[in-house]
């Protein structure tokens, strides 16, 4: 009988030590946190831990007032954010912010969360281009055949600015 409970004292000894040790590694950094590309600006139009937070409500309140109120500013603006955080690529290209490993991509993958602005929107500052066909193959290749919504969205968004329904 004593040997079954000294036996059941270890059994939770080392169960405890083990999740100890686990919260230490964790607080440790032992999670890897996401590499966010650095903006063009100086800072954010909101403090940082503002902006990660918050971004989304500014975005919804931002589309709200244009779409409603017909006010159109560049604070929040998703065109504007684009502009800030877009990269470019050894050729010159721009890089949809969406893209895997790009600013909004990096973010919303850590967290689990899906990104669909660039359905409608463009993901790369309106310059009037498109893409190369070659990064849309690509992406339909690591997406199982099924072309990835933000490619689409850097397709459409120069496409519904020159069919005259205004820059989103």
């Amino acid at each position: 009988m004593r040997a079954i409970a000294a036996f059941q004292r270890r059994v939770l000894l080392a169960v405890i030590l083990a999740l100890l040790a686990g919260a230490v590694v964790a607080a440790e950094g032992g999670v890897p946190l996401p590499v966010i590309p650095k903006g063009k600006g100086e800072q954010c139009v909101e403090p940082t831990p503002v902006i990660r937070r918050d971004h989304m409500v500014f975005l919804l309140h931002q589309r709200d007032e244009t779409m409603h109120q017909g006010v159109r500013s560049k604070r929040h603006s998703l065109k504007e954010c684009i502009e800030c955080h877009v990269a470019v690529d050894r050729e010159g290209r721009t890089i949809p912010v969406n893209a895997p490993g790009q600013f909004c991509a990096e973010c919303h993958s850590y967290a689990g969360v899906g990104i669909d602005c660039f359905q409608c929107h463009a993901a790369t500052p309106d310059s009037g281009s498109r893409p190369p066909a070659s990064a849309v193959h690509a992406s339909s290749e690591l997406h199982g055949g099924a072309p990835h919504a933000g490619f689409g969205g850097a397709l459409m968004g120069p496409r519904l600015a020159s069919a005259g329904e205004g820059s989103k």
